[in-house]
């Protein structure tokens, strides 16, 4: 291996050592946040795009777990600022850390991803931009995903909280 090869293997290493740090200090601040609760959740910690994910799973049906995302996953994102917040706290560096739970936010992803290829597919056959509803980073991002791998282009307009996106023509 040439210094090169070496120093960014190094690097990719020590990148996802900091990522499961952040994904253990996150599982620790949950599971307290959980006996606080008292509600039962197992912990799940993965490295997913460069970003520390934790998930909090249930073996009964997560209907207790609901609670913890709320109307329209409110809970779930406030949840997530305090985890990165409790990350932040720990390691003095800003967490980009994602939260899910009972499986809210990979049900969402699958749903966002459609809503893009749709939208995607509508853009195509009209040539017209089409404008979404607002949403959140996370659910435009997974918009933006979806639109691009159908070989589009999109852009977020608007201010907080009313930013949406639109799909352009190619």
């Amino acid at each position: 291996m040439t210094e090169g090869t070496t120093s960014a293997a190094s690097e990719g290493a020590d990148t996802l050592t900091r990522l499961e740090q952040e994904g253990e200090i996150a599982a620790d601040y949950l599971e307290g946040l959980l006996d606080i609760a008292d509600l039962d959740g197992d912990i799940d910690m993965d490295v997913e795009a460069d970003r520390a994910a934790v998930s909090i799973i249930s073996d009964a049906g997560g209907r207790d777990l609901q609670k913890l995302v709320g109307r329209d996953g409110e809970v779930l994102e406030a949840l997530q600022e305090l985890t990165r917040l409790a990350v932040h706290r720990e390691t003095g560096d800003r967490s980009r850390l994602m939260l899910d739970i009972a499986g809210y936010r990979a049900k969402k992803r699958a749903e966002l991803s459609e809503l893009g290829a749709k939208a995607a597919a509508d853009v195509k056959n009209t040539g017209e931009p089409v404008k979404l509803k607002p949403m959140t980073p996370f659910e435009r991002k997974v918009v933006h995903d979806a639109v691009k791998a159908a070989g589009l282009r999109s852009e977020s307009e608007g201010e907080e909280p009313q930013r949406f996106v639109v799909v352009l023509p190619a």
